[in-house]
């Protein structure tokens, strides 16, 4: 059997497409081959998606050289709009190296180009940083990319593990954007009233499938449909019945149909609640022409794409 063959076969089958499409609010096209799975190029991954139902994605940076990526990924390809943002668990090594003002003005940089729409995925994460000086610099880059997300007129997308009331005070003393999304979101059903009552947006990834996530499942349960989104968190976070395996846009519907079961009504009557939502959030994909590129797309920046000389990052 082929390498390629091989790598097929890790990947889950394509699900039953959806009837009425969706988009996939936050995917790292680029992530696969640092997850350590099967491979596919974003492009191809791309295509799955689009035969199940799945319209779109918005691609989201994690540093300076995804962010920049992402958006350039964004401007070649008419079905991904871009997110860009340092992740706060880089936030406390940029700030002790020196460097978090230069990548801070970076990711800046970026947020006014063509199809970025959101600023992430940005906020604080408690579970991986304990120390005062750590949280601190992670408060320092949230709050300077609120800054950027309102300047610029774009959505927030926020990574909030373990620190629920930190974000929010945060996000009272600043001030919030106009559409700010809590991406993976991992709060209860209290939680999640909080935020849906903030006019925010409540993200779903394939964590709401999981047996052991019937908190999530009531959260999902507590809130008006109008605030919510869902994602895949991809190549991360598999729905079931894949748990563990590589994730993709593709596998969408079956986070999709898991909720509409869990809500009562018809996963058509969902997708369509949920694709108006993602376009209040995010705009239109179509609303900006794009030039496909005329070879495969490379993640990573430093290879750059064939065909195409600004694909480097």
């Amino acid at each position: 059997m082929s390498d390629a063959s091989a790598a097929e076969e890790e990947w889950p089958p394509l699900p039953e497409a959806l009837v009425v499409p969706v988009y996939d609010n936050h995917t790292h096209l680029d992530h696969d081959r640092d997850h350590g799975g099967p491979q596919l190029d974003p492009r191809e991954q791309l295509d799955r998606a689009s035969a199940v139902g799945v319209r779109g994605v918005v691609q989201v940076g994690t540093d300076l050289e995804t962010s920049r990526w992402s958006a350039r990924l964004a401007a070649h390809e008419p079905r991904v709009l871009a997110a860009v943002a340092l992740h706060p668990n880089d936030a406390p090594g940029l700030a002790a190296s020196g460097e978090l003002d230069a990548h801070l003005a970076g990711i800046d940089e970026l947020a006014s180009r063509p199809r970025v729409r959101a600023i992430g995925e940005t906020g604080l994460d408690y579970f991986r940083t304990e120390d005062d000086a750590g949280r601190a610099a992670q408060l320092a880059s949230f709050e300077a990319h609120i800054e950027m997300a309102k300047r610029y007129g774009l959505a927030l997308q926020i990574h909030d593990r373990d620190a629920h009331e930190d974000v929010v005070a945060t996000l009272h003393r600043v001030g919030a954007p106009e559409r700010t999304v809590f991406h993976c979101f991992s709060g209860d059903a209290e939680f999640a009233r909080l935020v849906a009552d903030e006019g925010w947006f409540v993200s779903f990834a394939g964590t709401v499938t999981f047996s052991n996530a019937k908190p999530l499942r009531a959260a999902l349960e507590a809130i008006p449909r109008a605030n919510i989104l869902i994602e895949t968190d991809a190549p991360y976070l598999t729905p079931t019945p894949f748990r563990g395996r590589t994730n993709s846009s593709y596998l969408l519907p079956h986070t999709l149909r898991a909720m509409a079961a869990q809500l009562g009504t018809d996963p058509s009557m969902l997708a369509a609640q949920l694709s108006s939502n993602t376009e209040l959030v995010y705009g239109r994909w179509d609303d900006e022409p794009v030039t496909p590129p005329p070879g495969p797309f490379d993640p990573h920046p430093e290879t750059g794409g064939a065909g195409d000389p600004d694909w480097r990052g």
